[in-house]
């Protein structure tokens, strides 16, 4: 532990941090130090300014009041070659990857020219290859970004700022794809450098991440810097608390008895998309009245079959059946049509479209729909108030329904996503990561929305790396490895560590119809 009395020990000064976007403060005069060889868990709802204030801190965005020091130094604002150059790392919450690059290629970009013969490619893959063992990031370095699911690439956005030798790190929900092997991992080495004196500021939702890896907790709330705490006085109820100013209540699953098949596949197989499996003889039911949650590692067919369900491909082998026919001309607004709506896995690339406006992306998948346009013009008042009866019922924090999505933290995205969904009342949900970096309160907002959805009859599919979310809310609960699809197992039948070796493709021993 660092010298608590030593001012020499402080490595990072923010001192009044003020940030406005319009008539919206983001940031509200906010002041703390971290000290060498200490790890500061920033923790808020979504929408309380975290990353906002962390973009600051790495000079993406320039603060409208304040200053930040690194090292006793003050740093030019807006500016992140500064803030690199001074031993700042950051991994985004949101991707900074170029798709058409490699891994290597995206982990060394600015670092070194990567066109020039001076490059020292195999000096590059070498270190990559050793932190990437050593805190089990698993991904090959010559595949291309843009063929990689979304947890292959939150592992290399930790490896691109581990790859820079920054002596303090900002971790903004750097596990929200890992398995908890790899959290485990990732955290014995995270310790270590801490003990070399890194110093961290980690930015997560989950608690008891949070209690494990931090010496010191600061709590944001609608902007402002409310509660500090030293981590070891504290617990994860009073840090829930703390967050949200008010109590959380837990989801409550009640018995239910499910109703008929809505969604069927039968022996269905797909193509593999780049590195991506396909699905390979997968039989599955989606009942009415039921939640069917799906376990896995990323990158294991999971992003197949969403995509399947979702209308973007076709089987290549086996039936997709509807109740009790075969749809023809399968496609996303066949999907849309016949009731089945989607939260998709990345609310960014393909849940909203990131400069229109609230009321536009809530109409995106209905705008032929509900009134909202008839004979190819578009009756905006009627979205804008579709719009505003969604921010208004699922709380979307925002200066108003004209405000481009793209200001919005991810939490208030997608809420509206989830209004966006839930209000036409479908007959199925695919909701794939639903509450990925949601804080508690925005998790069992979204989560006890699904449970009154699947009250009022619907077939809900969640897929989910989060393993204790999928044991909470699944009726039946199915693991996919490598495309394969395990057999359908009730609540409560299975421990994590049982569910765990079928992760890891070791239950598929021995079967012959993975249904």
């Amino acid at each position: 532990m660092p010298d608590k009395d030593g001012a020499r020990d402080i490595v990072l000064r923010l001192q009044n941090i003020t940030k406005r976007f319009g008539s919206l403060t983001a940031n509200d005069a906010i002041s703390f130090d971290l000290k060498k060889g200490e790890a500061v868990a920033l923790l808020g709802e979504n929408g309380a300014g975290k990353t906002t204030l962390m973009n600051i801190l790495f000079g993406h965005y320039t603060a409208d009041d304040g200053s930040v020091e690194v090292f006793g130094e003050r740093l030019p604002p807006g500016n992140p070659r500064a803030a690199l150059g001074a031993g700042v790392g950051m991994v985004h919450q949101h991707f900074t990857l170029a798709d058409n690059m490699t891994v290597l290629e995206n982990i060394a970009l600015g670092t070194q020219s990567l066109w020039k013969p001076r490059f020292d490619r195999a000096g590059a893959r070498a270190k990559v290859a050793a932190l990437a063992a050593d805190f089990g990031l698993a991904v090959h370095p010559d595949a291309k970004v843009g063929a990689l699911s979304v947890g292959e690439r939150q592992r290399v956005e930790i490896l691109k700022a581990l790859y820079r030798d920054a002596r303090i790190l900002i971790l903004d929900e750097p596990t929200a794809v890992l398995t908890p092997q790899e959290t485990d991992a990732l955290f014995d080495t995270l310790r270590k450098a801490i003990g070399l004196g890194l110093s961290i500021i980690f930015i997560s939702h989950k608690l008891h991440e949070v209690m494990a890896i931090s010496n010191r907790v600061l709590v944001l709330r609608h902007g402002k810097l409310v509660g500090e705490v030293e981590t070891e006085n504290t617990d994860r109820h009073r840090l829930a608390q703390m967050m949200v100013g008010s109590e959380i209540v837990a989801p409550k699953v009640a018995e239910n008895v499910p109703g008929a098949p809505l969604l069927r596949l039968d022996r269905v197989s797909t193509p593999a998309i780049g590195n991506a499996p396909g699905l390979q003889d997968v039989t599955l039911e989606l009942r009415a009245g039921q939640i069917t949650g799906l376990a896995g590692v990323s990158g294991n067919g999971q992003s197949a079959l969403a995509d399947l369900v979702g209308g973007l491909i076709k089987p290549e082998r086996g039936t997709l059946t509807l109740g009790d026919r075969e749809p023809q001309g399968w496609s996303p607004r066949a999907a849309v049509t016949s009731g089945v709506a989607r939260i998709p896995e990345d609310r960014h690339a393909t849940g909203t479209i990131a400069n229109f406006s609230l009321t536009e992306n809530a109409i995106l998948e209905g705008y032929k729909d509900r009134g909202f346009s008839s004979n190819g013009w578009m009756n905006w008042r009627a979205a804008g108030k579709f719009a505003e009866q969604i921010i208004a019922k699922y709380d979307v924090r925002c200066p108003g329904p004209d405000t481009p999505i793209r200001l919005l933290s991810g939490g208030n995205m997608q809420k509206l996503i989830l209004g966006r969904v839930l209000e036409p009342s479908p007959r199925i949900i695919l909701a794939n990561q639903p509450v990925r970096g949601l804080d508690i309160g925005a998790v069992t907002y979204v989560q006890n929305r699904l449970l009154a959805a699947r009250a009022d009859g619907a077939a809900v599919l969640l897929i989910s790396e989060d393993l204790d979310e999928i044991m909470t809310l699944s009726d039946v609960i199915h693991v996919m490895s490598e495309g394969r699809l395990s057999p359908g197992f009730a609540r409560g039948t299975k421990t994590p560590p049982e569910l765990g070796i079928w992760m890891a493709g070791d239950g598929f021993e021995g079967t012959t119809d993975a249904a």
